[in-house]
């Protein structure tokens, strides 16, 4: 019985993670959570490859983080292209670097039921969400196997724990990141995922979520403009992947929901029927 005690105690780690003159790739870095992860890394002396779309938002994000005396890269990858990938893997290597912490981050958002929403874009939202993700890793696989520990940041969403409406194949999406992630480190000693939860988070994530037929939503809804800085989400975030915890809610009031579904099931669905999704 002892043993099974101590085997029931809550998982943590003693020792912190030391970021100083480690390597980190991030994905989504040139601007909102990602850029701010990116920041927040950079003043523990944390060197970055930042990646995702937009190189002048990239360079922007490379030269803040340099003015912590961190050596940083920037390169353009499309996510919903594994050729794509295939090239940041092929630069990674040319520039001679090996990655200890990867903070997969970037992201698309969804504003639309279901049934109205093009089978295409449900696609393109699982494949930028989910599917790049699992592409990008096990392209990483070997370098990954042969570190001594290496520790993974996945960006999901309190969306990620529920259903939601509007956000069907972002919630699927963000919902297998568990899954996968959770699984991979129960199956490698050496890897440690911390999974961070994010509510409404003041970013533009709501501009550029998919309608039904694929445009971009290019509104900001009140509920994220609303959110919290995105400053504090990025300097929560890495303080959680420091201290390598498993699982971490970053956001304001919103995040009772995450509890209300866990315990009063038919108060969530009558909640969720009510909150506006935008």
């Amino acid at each position: 019985m002892k043993e099974l005690f101590l085997i029931l105690q809550p998982h943590s780690h003693s020792i912190m993670l030391q970021l100083k003159d480690k390597t980190a790739l991030v994905t989504g870095g040139g601007t909102g959570i990602g850029q701010s992860i990116a920041l927040h890394l950079a003043q523990d002396g944390c060197h970055l490859v930042l990646t995702g779309l937009g190189i002048d938002d990239l360079n922007k994000t490379k030269a803040l983080c340099e003015q912590y005396g961190v050596r940083a890269w920037a390169t353009e990858t499309q996510l919903d292209d594994y050729a794509s990938i295939d090239r940041l893997y092929d630069y990674v290597m040319e520039q001679g670097l090996s990655i200890d912490l990867f903070v997969l981050n970037a992201g698309i958002s969804q504003r639309e039921k279901a049934l109205d929403t093009d089978f295409s874009v449900d696609e393109k939202i699982l494949k930028i969400d989910f599917m790049s993700g699992v592409y990008l890793v096990k392209k990483f696989g070997e370098m990954i196997k042969a570190k001594e520990h290496v520790q993974f940041s996945v960006t999901t969403s309190l969306s990620g724990l529920f259903g939601f409406p509007l956000r069907s194949a972002y919630c699927a999406a963000k919902h297998a990141l568990f899954g996968f992630y959770e699984s991979l480190e129960l199956e490698y000693d050496n890897i440690n995922v911390t999974f961070l939860i994010p509510g409404r988070i003041n970013t533009q994530i709501s501009k550029s979520a998919l309608m039904g037929d694929g445009t971009a939503h290019a509104k900001m809804d009140a509920g994220q403009a609303n959110g919290l800085d995105v400053d504090k989400c990025g300097k929560i975030a890495v303080r959680a992947i420091k201290r390598q915890k498993h699982r971490k809610l970053i956001g304001k009031t919103e995040l009772l929901m995450a509890y209300i579904h866990k315990w009063c099931l038919p108060l969530y669905y009558k909640l969720s029927r009510k909150i506006s999704a935008t």
